[in-house]
Parts: structure tokens; sequence; C-alpha cells
């Protein structure tokens, strides 16, 4: 590790305090040993990817253009030499944080660059790239951008006019590295280019990767030229939007969609300086930190000034505007008291115009509502009055027919209560009537109901015998014996005529009646024993039937695990057919891809042949010429072999002369230590005794005295 990596602990707190009087909102970061000055990096495109080599943040800082890697300026010498003997692969990641600027979103708005996530499925390309007027323009400022930015001088490696139209590979690789180095200066490339490219595509959010096979870019030549050119005049644009970018063309952008990145911009040059020269400082050096940073703390104080001026004036203007304002406010606030009392006054008589509006509805309704009921009152009242007269003209008449006829009051009134007593004894006998009639009609109604309920029984019953049977006496279970039910009743009148209030006494052919004077005996209505002899031959069928059923039962049981095992094997059938279908296409699928691959692998290899064959006439039209130059270049080699082996020989020999020296030095050495070691540790021994030989006889001497 150098020695300008390790600071002295009181050198990191100073610089700690002084990195708090201007960074007191920043995070803080550490690199090895060391303190970094640097805050998190202001927000950037979100490209995440692994690449070759260790992090950004060891590749030290660099004084070009900056990168987009966080951690890219905050390394350490340490960082970076480690990086220089580690070969293992590392990652340049894009990362992005809340940005730490003035803007108006302050601290918790987004990158500007920021892209929404790519769609699902393979996307369609709408440049027209098989055009071949797009083309030539995409090739043309392809070219011009490689010819201003030197990249010729950079791969070392020369472009033909052919090159934009009918590359090699060795073009393709050398464009997209040099490209690719543009967005991200400290990438290294260690795999084939057929394993990288796909990976960066993907990191970079290319909109159309899933486009590119993986077999194409080993041969980028023929048909496909036409996606290889798109891809890489869309790296370009990338480059050149970034390097736009990285010298502040988007900042007016930015600030007008609501994000002002100058102060990020800013904060961010004054850590870059302020770290280059906290790099520069030697252990050595005892200058106070303050003072190193004082500058750069000066400028960034400056550039915030400038950056703000114009903020200021539009501040002045508006506190101006404030002012005037307030000085309003103040006079119209003189007035207040008086508006208030007024505003109350006429907050109070809206609220009474409002209860004397509702007043005066309700009163109205009350009116017209009394109104109709007086109207009413007068109608019923001569009504009354025109019936009353009524009532008098016939009292004078009745009165009048009275007098003629020369009957007394006490007559009448005897009359009156002959009368009465004979309407009551006539309604006593008539409610009777009426109750007997009722019950008559109910019995009836029952005995009817009962008797439709048999018969509906006694049709159920020969239904249900044909139906197992039993019925007629030639049926299969029958065995000769006749089990229908018939139902014999009398034919006559279902007592309509007392239902309609008839007179007439009922008749000895009744239906409901046997005879007119007793009702129907079960062996009077049915043909047939039910309770004994057709009870036990139902009895004895249903035993029988309750076999065959049990029996049947058991052969339907294992008729359906025959079903559920037949069942079991057509769905294994047929699951194994849905495999192999699954296989099948698969394989088809597998096939398509393989076919692909190898016209693809085809086209590649004849691309190889054509080449090789090109190198094979070269090759042989020098053969000869490289075999003399071969058999110069074998004997000199030869002859520089035999010279090293004999400076080898000598040197081996003075070698092992010097390994003698320096073996009889060292024993020399060893020896004179261990003499010097003897002869200190009897000075010590010695010294000791007269230590105790003193402190014994000063001990005597206070014994003695």
């Amino acid at each position: 590790m150098p020695t300008s990596a390790m600071k002295r602990s009181n050198s990191i707190s100073n610089m700690q305090q002084t990195g708090n009087l201007f960074t007191s909102n920043h995070a803080r970061s550490t690199s090895g040993s060391r303190m970094s000055l640097a805050p998190g990096r202001p927000s950037q495109p979100v490209f995440q990817r692994s690449s070759s080599g260790n992090n950004l943040a060891d590749m030290g800082f660099q004084s070009g253009r900056k990168s987009f890697a966080p951690g890219a300026v905050l390394a350490t010498p340490a960082s970076a030499l480690s990086l220089e003997q580690n070969s293992q692969r590392r990652s340049s990641v894009f990362k992005a944080r809340p940005s730490s600027g003035s803007g108006p979103m302050g601290g918790h708005h987004q990158s500007f660059f920021a892209t929404a996530p790519v769609a699902s499925g393979i996307p369609t390309d709408p440049r027209r790239l098989k055009d071949a007027a797009v083309r030539q323009q995409m090739a043309q400022e392809l070219m011009e951008y490689l010819t201003h930015h030197n990249f010729e001088m950079d791969m070392k490696h020369s472009l033909t006019h052919k090159s934009m139209t009918s590359p090699t590979q060795k073009d393709f690789n050398c464009m997209f590295q040099w490209l690719y180095h543009r967005i991200d200066p400290s990438y290294r490339f260690q795999k084939s280019i057929d394993a990288e490219v796909p990976q960066l595509l993907k990191q970079m959010r290319y909109p159309f990767e899933k486009s590119i096979m993986k077999s194409q870019i080993a041969a980028v030549g023929g048909n496909n030229w036409s996606t290889f050119l798109g891809l890489l005049h869309w790296m370009m644009q990338l480059a050149r939007m970034m390097d736009q970018y990285s010298n502040g063309s988007y900042d007016d952008a930015c600030l007008d969609a609501g994000y002002d990145v100058s102060g990020d911009r800013i904060i961010f040059d004054f850590l870059s300086d302020a770290y280059r020269t906290w790099l520069q400082v030697e252990d050595e050096d005892d200058d106070d930190p303050e003072k190193l940073v004082a500058p750069h703390v000066e400028a960034m104080a400056a550039k915030f000034d400038a950056a703000n001026a114009q903020h200021l004036e539009q501040v002045k203007l508006l506190e101006a505007e404030h002012k005037a304002l307030q000085d309003q406010i103040e006079e119209l606030g003189k007035s207040g008291p008086r508006i208030a009392k007024l505003d109350e006054q006429i907050k109070i008589l809206e609220e009474d115009r409002v209860k004397f509006e509702n007043y005066n509805n309700s009163m109205e309704a009350k009116v017209e509502k009394y109104t109709n009921r007086a109207k009413l009152l007068e109608d019923e009242i001569r009504k009354i009055e025109a019936e009353l007269e009524e009532a008098d003209n016939e009292k004078a008449s009745l009165q009048e027919v009275v007098d003629s006829r020369g009957i007394t009051i006490s007559d009448i009134d005897r009359m009156n209560t002959e009368r009465e007593r004979l309407q009551k004894g006539v309604e006593s006998i008539s409610m009777r009537l009426e109750d007997s009639k009722k019950k008559v009609a109910e019995k009836e109604l029952e005995a009817s109901r009962k008797l439709d309920e048999l018969e509906q029984t006694v049709e159920k019953y020969n239904s249900l015998g044909y139906q197992i049977g039993i019925i007629p006496s030639t049926a299969a279970n029958a065995r000769g014996l006749d089990y229908e039910l018939v139902i014999t009743v009398n034919e006559g009148p279902n007592f309509s005529g007392s239902q309609m209030n008839s007179s007439q006494p009922p008749d000895s052919s009744e239906r409901l009646l046997a005879d007119s004077g007793n009702g129907y005996q079960p062996h009077h209505l049915l043909n047939l024993d039910l309770r004994g002899t057709v009870k036990n031959n139902i009895l004895s069928l249903r035993k029988e039937i309750s076999e065959r059923r049990n029996a049947a039962l058991e052969a339907d049981m294992n008729n359906h695990d025959l079903l559920d095992k037949i069942k079991e094997a057509i769905d294994d059938k047929v699951a194994e057919v849905e495999g192999l279908g699954h296989k099948v296409r698969a394989a088809e699928e597998e096939f398509e891809k393989t076919r692909e691959i190898t016209q693809a692998q085809k086209m590649a290899s004849e691309a190889q042949i054509e080449k090789m064959e090109k190198e094979l006439a070269k090759m042989r039209a020098g053969l000869s010429e490289s075999v003399q130059v071969m058999e110069q270049k074998e004997m000199s080699t030869n002859i520089e072999y035999e010279q090293l082996t004999l400076r080898a020989a000598s040197l081996r020999e003075e070698l092992h002369t010097e390994i003698e020296r320096m073996l009889n030095d060292i024993i020399k050495f060893k020896m004179h230590i261990h003499k010097s070691l003897e002869d200190y540790e009897q000075f010590v021994a010695e010294e000791v005794e007269k230590s105790c030989e003193e402190q014994e006889f000063g001990d005597m001497e206070d014994v003695d005295a």
C-alpha cells in the first residue's frame, strides 16, 4: 500500500471537522483506511450489470470525463493498485440516489433520464432499418461521430468505406467496445463479444435486445447487419446524450420539467476538486486542511451566488410586493371593527327575514286549511237542515193518520212491544236453524272429503299394484290372486240441496249413506280383506323383492368397481397421450430453434471459410519468403540461446559465490551478536551484584546508626 494512503488519525479528524462545515447534510463514505469527502452521486440512469474487474469504486480518481458508476471518484491509490493486481470480474453499476440539490422537489425527485420498464415480449422496431436510405443516413452519422472523436487513434483500428455496409467481425467488435467505453469508460472487456454483448444490452435497456440472438453476434455481416447498425446508432445517440448531460446541455430542460440539477453539479465539482487536492497532499506536509479546502469552498459559494443571483432579484421584488400588500392589509384592518359590526347586523337581519318568511308560510297554510273546513261544515249543516225538515213533515203526516183512525197512544205502545217480542223470537229461531245447517254442511263436507281420500288411496294402491306386478291376477307377482280394490257406493245426490238451503228430506239412495239411517261399514265399501290375506301376501312379496334387490345392488356395485377401474385406465392413457403431445411440441420447438441456430452457424461458417480462403491465398503467396525468414530467425535464436546459456552459467557461479559470501557475513554477524549478548549479560550480572552490595552496606550503616 502506498504511503499516501496511510493518513494520520489527527488528519482524518481535521478533515472530518472541515467537511462538516459544508457537507453537514451529506453522507460520508470510507475507502480503505482514509475518509472520503464525497457525498452520494446525483441521480443517474439505473443501469445495473455485472462486468469484468473490481467495482468502479476501486478504479481511483480519473481526470477524464466523469464515470456514471457510483463511487468512481471515491477510490484511493491503494484500491487502484489492488485493481491492477486483481484479474477477477468487477461490477460497474449505475445506481440512483435521492438528489441533495436545491431543486423544487427537494431530495425526493427521480432522475430526469429515468426510463419506463421494458414491456414483455419482442417489441417491433419502428425504425425502417430495411430501407437503404435510412441505413445510409445512420452509417453516415455513425462514421462522422467515430471520426470526430478519434476512434481510429483510440482503438488502433482503421475503418474503410465498406465498414458501414459489409463490415468484418473485428470492425463491429471495435465499434461496439469503443461506443460502450464512451458510455462507461471504466468497463473492461474480458470475454468473447458474443458472451458480453447480450448482458450489456440488457443493462443498457436496449429496447430491441430480445430480437438479437447470441449466434447472430458472432456473424454480424450479411442480412443481419441492419439490426446491428441500428444498435450501434442507438449507442451513439446514448453516448452523445450522456456527453451533453455532462456538459450541462439539459440543465434548462431539467429546470423546465421541475428538476433543478445545477446545485448537484456545483456540489459534484466541489467534491471532485477537493478530493483531488486531498489526494495530492503528502504525509510529510503539515498544511492545515481548512486552508486546503477553503479555495474550493469559496469557489462553490461563488458558483451558488451566481446561480442564485436571479432568484435573489426575484426574492427582492417579491419582498417589496409583500410589503406593499402588508400595508394595504393594515389600512383595511383599521376599518375592521365597523365592518364586523355591520356583518353581524346583516347576519341577524337575514336570520329574522328567514324566520318571518317561515312564519308567513305556516300562517297561509293554516288559513287555507280552516277555510276548507268551514266550507265542509256549511255543506253538512245544509244537509242536516234538509233532513230535519223532511222528518218534521213525516211526523206531521203520521200524526194525521193516527188521529184519523182513532188509535190511542197506549194501543200504539202495546203493538210496538208485541212486534219487538215476535221479531226477537224469529231472529233466535233463524240463528239456531243457521247453526244446524252449518253443522250438517260441515259433516257432509268431512264425509265427502274422507270418501274422496279413500278413492284417491284406492287409486294409488291400484297404480302401485300395477307397478309392482300384483294387478291384475295374471300379473307376474299376483300368483293367480286378485289384488285390485273396488269401492262400492250408492249413486245419488251429493247433498247439494242442503247446501243450497233446500227443505227437501234426504233420499235413501244418497251417495254418502248405505241406507236412509246408517253409514257405510268397511266390508260395504271394499271388496277385499286388506288386513288379512292381502297384507300377508304383500309382506311375503316385499321380503322376496328385497332379497332380489340386495342381489341386484351387489351386482351393480361390482359393475361400478369394474367401471371405475376402466375409467382410471382410460385416464392414465389420456394423461400419457397428453404427455407425449407435450413432448412432441417441445421436440418441434427444439427442432425449430436448432434449425435457426444451425442456419446462423452455417452463415458464420461460410463467412469464416471465405475469410480463411483469402488468408490462405495470401499465405501461399508469401510462403517461400516466410520460410527463409523463419530459418534465419531460427539460426539467430539458436545462437542467442547458446549465448544466454553461457551467460546463465556464469551468472549462476557468481550468484553462488555471492551467496557464500553473504552466508559467511551472516554467520560472523551472528557470532558477534552472540558474543555481545554474553558480554552484556555479564555486565548486567556485575551491576546487579554491585547494587546488592551497596544496598546491604547501606542497611548495615542504618543498623549501626
